[in-house]
């Protein structure tokens, strides 16, 4: 059976072609009329970026700037971004994390000052030309920006490559990581990245274009999109030529095989916009260790649903801090009625849970249910009864922290 990244390029290619990619195992090499995913200019986004100086509203100890960008349309262009560090650090080394917005949103101050609050660094930075001006959704476009971003993007194929907005918003990542590490109270050892929505799609793409990541952690976003995802009409609109495209270009499944740093996978059983067929398809992509936190129904957003999960904090700990780490997962299987899954963990398991919905067709509207499992903590093992007409189930371990670890998801 093919790989199910090479399955993807299969259904848009001429079986000739197939061959092609498959004896090809490097990322991104040239090849005739086709390449999966698109080269960035390393060299330039490697390089610390200039900083200009930005008037912006900033919650206590947060600073606001201006960093150079890549070119567009030939001409330069200015990052805003926000970054602190956090108190009581003058002298230190402390880590960092790297912030991206979803749709909808820009750098948020409160999101950097969350992350200050914990004792790490961050940055913040906007990805759309956008600076705010006041309250949520109060910004407005700079002077100095790039293309327009998130569903612009699909309209942006007769441009470069480069004067693309996932381009820009990928490029803007990676140069505020250049630019964090370059500041001497950062432990360049010590830095993840997080994104949500739009932002946890960057997420997946950066995991596999930037190898200095210790972790990343997307939430909601994933690729696939041209297989599931809430644009199906906007590719649909594209035509098949023009969304085959889009997708080689600027789907993550395009990059996330060349991810090697572990993964955190956060997501709900509902999410609007990244169903969880999609979603299983990137998460077994990339090389690196994975854990997923998929909770019934978990609300789609910024502020408290995708900034403030307390998983998110509690891994960056794990791989940043070596403090206690999630519970682990090691195997899981069904039999008869039974699932069941083994675990790892150094902290005290609260409860376990089945999760299941009885309903098929689309995924955003399927009802799921749960019951509780039994979880036996001395010998690492969840087991819980599926009920006959369950079509689609999978464990969840709830620990003291009331964080919660999830298997993959089985469908009948």
């Amino acid at each position: 059976m093919l790989p199910s990244f090479n399955r993807l390029f299969c259904q848009t290619i001429p079986i000739c072609f197939c061959l092609i990619l498959l004896a090809n195992t490097g990322f991104a090499q040239e090849r005739p009329e086709l390449k999966a995913g698109v080269h960035f200019d390393w060299e330039t986004l490697s390089k610390t970026p200039a900083v200009f100086p930005a008037d912006a509203i900033v919650a206590e100890g947060v600073k606001s700037l201006y960093f150079e960008g890549v070119k567009y349309q030939g001409k330069p262009t200015r990052v805003f971004a926000y970054y602190g560090v956090p108190a009581g650090s003058e002298g230190k080394k402390v880590p960092a994390m790297v912030l991206i917005h979803g749709g909808g949103g820009t750098a948020f101050d409160r999101w950097v000052k969350l992350w200050n609050s914990r004792g790490y660094a961050a940055i913040a930075m906007d990805t759309c030309g956008c600076i705010p001006v006041g309250t949520y959704g109060n910004w407005k476009r700079h002077d100095h920006g790039g293309p327009p971003g998130w569903d612009a993007s699909f309209g942006q194929l007769g441009a470069p490559v480069e004067d693309q907005w996932t381009y820009h918003a990928i490029s803007a990542a990676v140069l505020a990581h250049t630019l964090i590490r370059s500041y001497p109270e950062i432990d360049v050892d010590r830095i993840g990245v997080t994104g949500i929505s739009w932002g946890g799609y960057l997420t997946s793409i950066v995991a596999g274009v930037d190898s200095r990541y210790q972790f990343a952690a997307p939430v909601y976003g994933c690729g696939f999109l041209g297989d599931n995802s809430v644009w199906l009409p906007a590719f649909q609109k594209l035509g098949k030529e023009q969304a085959d495209v889009w997708l080689r270009q600027w789907d993550p499944s395009s990059y996330l095989g060349q991810a090697k740093m572990p993964i955190l996978w956060v997501n709900g059983t509902n999410d609007f916009a990244y169903p969880m067929d999609s979603w299983q398809k990137s998460y077994r992509l990339p090389k690196g260790d994975r854990t997923l936190c998929l909770r019934i129904r978990m609300p789609h957003g910024h502020g408290p649903p995708g900034e403030n999960p307390e998983e998110i904090h509690i891994y960056a700990n794990q791989i940043l801090r070596q403090e206690k780490p999630l519970p682990r997962f090691t195997d899981q299987g069904f039999g008869g009625t039974e699932a069941w899954g083994t675990f790892k963990t150094e902290v005290p398991i609260t409860k376990g849970e089945l999760a299941f919905t009885r309903d098929v067709g689309k995924w955003q509207d399927r009802k799921w249910d749960s019951l509780p499992a039994v979880v036996d903590q001395a010998t690492g093992r969840i087991t819980a009864n599926v009920p006959e007409d369950a079509k689609v189930f999978y464990l969840n371990l709830f620990d003291d922290r009331n964080c919660v670890v999830s298997t993959q998801h089985l469908e009948r």
